[in-house]
C-alpha cells in the first residue's frame, strides 16, 4: 500500500473515532439531563397541560359532570365579586411580604456580617423557623394571636389593649404577613449574607480613603455588588407570596370575610369545598399567568439595576 493510501486510511481512522467520541459524549449528556427532563415533562408540563384542559370544561363531582364550555369559566371569573377581592388581598399580601421579608433579610445579614459577638447564636434564631414545620408554626402562631393570647397578654403588660388580631380584617392581614415574614426571613438573610461576604474589602477601604459614609458605602457598594442575589431573593420570595395557602387556611380561613381570602384559598374553596374544579382549574390557569407575567418582568428589569448585567 502507498504513503498516501495508508495516510488516507489513518485520516479515516481518526474521524471514525472522532464521531464515536462525540456521539459518546453526547450520549452521556442526555443520560444526565434525562430525569430532569422526563421529571419537568411529568411533573410540570403534562400537569399543567392538564389543567389548562380542565378549565375548558364545566367538572362537578358530585353532579358527575364533563362537559367542554370553552371560554366560560373565564368569562365567569372576569364577572365574580368574589375572585376580584381575592385578587386584591393577594397583592396586598405579596407587597407586604416582598418589602417586609427582603428588607428584614438584608438588614439582619448586614448585622451578621460585622463579626459582633454572639453572631452565631443570632443567626441560628433567625434560621431555625425555615426548618419547622409550616403548619405547625401557623398552629403556635394561631394561639398566640388569638384575642387572650400571648402577645396581647404582652401588650397587657404595658398597658395596651390589644385587638383580636385575626377577626379583623386590617390586623389580619398583617398578622399573615408577620407570620410568613418570620418563618422565611433566615433563608433570605442567608443568602444576603453569602452575598455581602463575597464583595471585596479594597471597595469599601478605596470608599473610606474617598471619605464616603456608610450610607454611601452601602447605596454605592454594596446595593450593586449583592444585587443578583437580590434579584434571586425577590423573585423566589414574590413566588412563594402568590402561592401561600398553609398559613391562611390554619389562621383565617380567607376571613373575616374576604380579607384574606387570597387566590390560592380562593381557588381551594372552588375546587375542594364547591367541587368546581373546571372553574377551580381557571383559576389556577390565572394564577400560573400572574406569576410567570411577573417573574419575567423582574427578569427583564434586571438590565437597569442588576450590576454585571448588559
Amino acid at each position: 500500500m502507498s504513503d498516501e493510501g495508508v495516510t488516507r486510511s489513518t485520516t479515516d481512522s481518526t474521524k471514525r473515532h472522532t464521531v464515536s467520541w462525540r456521539r459518546r459524549d453526547w450520549l452521556v449528556g442526555y443520560a444526565f439531563v434525562a430525569p430532569t427532563v422526563l421529571g419537568s415533562v411529568i411533573l410540570v408540563l403534562v400537569p399543567l397541560c392538564a389543567v389548562i384542559w380542565f378549565s375548558l370544561n364545566d367538572w362537578n363531582v358530585l353532579a358527575s359532570t364533563f362537559k367542554f364550555v370553552g371560554l366560560d369559566n373565564y368569562t365567569k371569573l372576569a364577572a365574580d365579586p368574589l375572585f376580584h377581592s381575592s385578587i386584591r388581598a393577594s397583592l396586598v399580601f405579596s407587597a407586604g411580604l416582598v418589602t417586609f421579608n427582603v428588607t428584614l433579610a438584608l438588614g439582619l445579614a448586614v448585622l451578621l456580617n460585622q463579626k459582633l459577638p454572639g453572631t452565631t447564636a443570632f443567626r441560628t434564631f433567625f434560621f431555625s423557623p425555615v426548618v419547622v414545620s409550616l403548619v405547625a408554626w401557623s398552629v403556635v402562631w394561631g394561639f398566640m394571636l388569638q384575642l387572650d393570647g400571648g402577645i396581647n397578654g404582652f401588650l397587657a403588660m404595658l398597658g395596651i389593649d390589644g385587638p383580636n388580631w385575626l377577626r379583623n380584617g386590617p390586623t389580619a392581614m398583617i398578622a399573615v404577613i408577620v407570620v410568613q415574614v418570620f418563618k422565611n426571613v433566615g433563608l433570605n438573610m442567608i443568602l444576603f449574607l453569602a452575598a455581602l461576604q463575597g464583595v471585596p474589602q479594597e471597595l469599601y477601604e478605596a470608599a473610606q480613603i474617598d471619605r464616603a459614609g456608610p450610607w454611601r458605602q452601602f447605596r454605592s457598594i454594596t446595593v450593586p455588588m449583592i444585587s443578583p442575589t437580590l434579584l434571586l431573593v425577590t423573585i423566589i420570595t414574590v413566588i412563594g407570596s402568590l402561592e401561600v395557602f398553609a398559613q391562611i387556611s390554619v389562621l383565617t380561613k380567607g376571613g373575616p370575610g374576604t380579607a384574606t381570602n387570597v387566590l390560592v384559598y380562593f381557588l381551594y374553596q372552588q375546587g375542594f369545598q364547591y367541587h368546581k374544579f373546571g372553574y377551580a382549574s381557571a383559576i389556577g390557569v390565572v394564577l400560573f399567568v400572574i406569576v410567570l407575567l411577573l417573574t419575567l418582568l423582574q427578569w427583564q428589569s434586571r438590565k437597569k439595576w442588576v450590576h454585571d448585567e448588559v
